[in-house]
């Protein structure tokens, strides 16, 4: 047999036993941004239960947002308002909006209060995470209610997270200004006079967590907002 036949005969029964290559293995998924949590699901049915017990009033002033709104006496605070207080503690921002048609929108609010990226920001979501949350729940907000205002607290410096003095101010910063983009939608800024003249979170006006407030804090937030409030 000719020598280059021969060749070609080897050639082919080494192709026909060779194995395809290896595809690379497929890049994993990234991870979910999850809009909420199933944990606050007690928190919804308890706010169910307070509802059927007792209706809230229409047309009242809505809080809503983190424990340092579900920790707030309100009717202490602010006397002279109708308020309803929808705080749940340990929530994020896009919690409030995920839950808004069933703790904002069937109270027809005239005014919301908004308090929420204290969390989100320990949690690692950052400044441009929290301003992108806030848009979607202004948006969310005004498809259900387009004629209610939204008064948004900046988010509070405090002792116990120190560390995020920098993303605080920078979130609040982007939260000012996505709140001057809309119509009836207010930046109250109760971060600047939590701050001593180094720029650190006043002590006194925390509990011993140095997370929440205690009467002073809450004393200040109340001076700041209420003018906001005001029909």
């Amino acid at each position: 047999m000719p020598r280059a036949a021969l060749l070609l005969l080897l050639l082919l029964a080494v192709c026909g036993h060779a194995q395809p290559p290896e595809l690379p293995a497929a890049a994993p998924p990234p991870p979910v941004d999850a809009v909420s949590s199933p944990d606050w699901e007690a928190d919804m049915r308890r706010f169910a239960a307070e509802d059927a017990a007792r209706p809230p009033p229409r047309g009242a002033v809505l809080f809503v947002g983190s424990s340092s709104i579900r920790m707030w006496d309100l009717d202490a605070a602010f006397p002279e308002l109708a308020t309803v207080n929808r705080g749940f503690g340990g929530s994020q921002l896009r919690d409030a909006t995920w839950y808004a048609d069933r703790i904002i929108l069937p109270y027809a609010p005239r005014t919301i209060v908004l308090y929420a990226g204290d969390n989100d920001l320990e949690a690692g979501r950052t400044p441009h995470q929290v301003r992108e949350d806030f848009r979607a729940f202004v948006q969310r907000v005004r498809r259900g209610l387009p004629h209610a205002r939204i008064v948004c607290l900046s988010i509070k410096p405090s002792p116990a997270r120190a560390h995020l003095l920098q993303a605080v101010h920078a979130a609040n910063v982007l939260l000012r200004q996505e709140a001057a983009r809309w119509d009836r939608v207010e930046f109250v800024d109760v971060a600047a006079p939590m701050l001593d003249g180094g720029g650190q979170p006043r002590r006194e006006l925390f509990l011993e967590d140095g997370l929440h407030l205690n009467a002073a804090g809450y004393a200040l937030w109340r001076r700041q907002l209420l003018p906001h409030l005001r029909p």
